[in-house]
């Protein structure tokens, strides 16, 4: 499998962009897959400096619908005119976070949730549910939670009268694609999480439900811990070691002090990845 980092809050190459987003290429066999489209345009402009043609991809697998993962969805399909996009059929809700203790003002939602009857009608598929692309991919549709289980801070769903819930977070799903040898036996699974607004865990558990018997071989995620304090960052950590991931990718909302406490364990096997940046597993 080969990914190539199109989008990302960083990155190592003088002639690629970074903006607060996430978008990865994706090849494994026969399928060219982009997971998340960034929060503007900037996936594009990467994808040139990268030889991705965008307009080859067969398909397209948003995480959840938070503008730094669907801001690219209109350019996108003036480029690809054949590829469908999945979505959650949940992802469409006006939410706001919260910072410093209020109310973000500006929602940060899907930002082109206005133009599904228009330009973007009958490219979104609204799942629910699992997807399975392959026998050996699949969207996970929404992650099951248990009490215990550690989220990341709320974000708010405000009505039309303007009353406020909360979101549940149930539109956030992984991909998640079984990695074989030459020979067709199992490497594991190799997992991408959007915001792991869930929890990182239930990502990890739910994968091994949906591949009975498998191990998690790589696991690219956005964390959500970059507002997290040391208790919970060491909790996830502790956790995810004990899963026994093999490689981590730690990415876009994880946090720069997580980033570097993964790699404090992790060693050669945490790769903190950014826009431009090539690998195979």
């Amino acid at each position: 499998m080969r990914l190539k980092i199109l989008c990302e809050n960083r990155t190592n190459r003088f002639d690629c962009l970074a903006e607060h987003g996430l978008s990865v290429y994706i090849e494994e066999g026969e399928k060219r897959i982009l997971f998340d489209l960034g929060a503007t345009d900037i996936y594009q402009s990467n994808a040139l400096k990268m030889n991705v043609d965008i307009g080859l991809v067969d398909t397209v697998v948003i995480s959840h619908g938070h503008y730094d993962h669907t801001g690219g969805a209109p350019l996108f399909c003036e480029i690809n005119k054949k590829a469908p996009i999945y979505i959650h059929k949940n992802a469409f809700h006006n939410t706001f976070g919260v910072e410093d203790g209020k109310l973000e003002e500006i929602s940060c939602g899907v930002p082109w949730a206005d133009q599904i009857e228009g330009n973007l009608n009958g490219r979104l598929i609204l799942n629910e549910g699992t997807v399975w692309l392959s026998e050996d991919i699949v969207l996970s549709g929404t992650i099951p939670v248990t009490e215990e289980d550690l989220k990341t801070e709320p974000f708010y769903i405000k009505a039309e009268d303007g009353s406020l819930t909360e979101d549940p977070m149930d539109h956030e799903q992984f991909l998640a694609i079984r990695l074989r040898e030459s020979c067709g036996k199992s490497k594991g699974l190799f997992l991408l999480s959007g915001c792991s607004h869930r929890g990182v865990i239930p990502c990890i558990r739910y994968a091994k439900t949906l591949f009975p018997g498998e191990k998690i071989y790589g696991f690219l995620a956005g964390m959500h811990l970059y507002h997290s304090d040391e208790e919970e960052r060491s909790t996830v950590l502790k956790q995810v070691a004990e899963e026994e991931v093999k490689y981590v990718l730690p990415v876009h909302c994880t946090g720069i002090q997580a980033i570097c406490e993964f790699k404090q364990v992790f060693k050669d096997r945490c790769i903190p990845a950014g826009a431009g940046d090539e690998l195979e597993f």
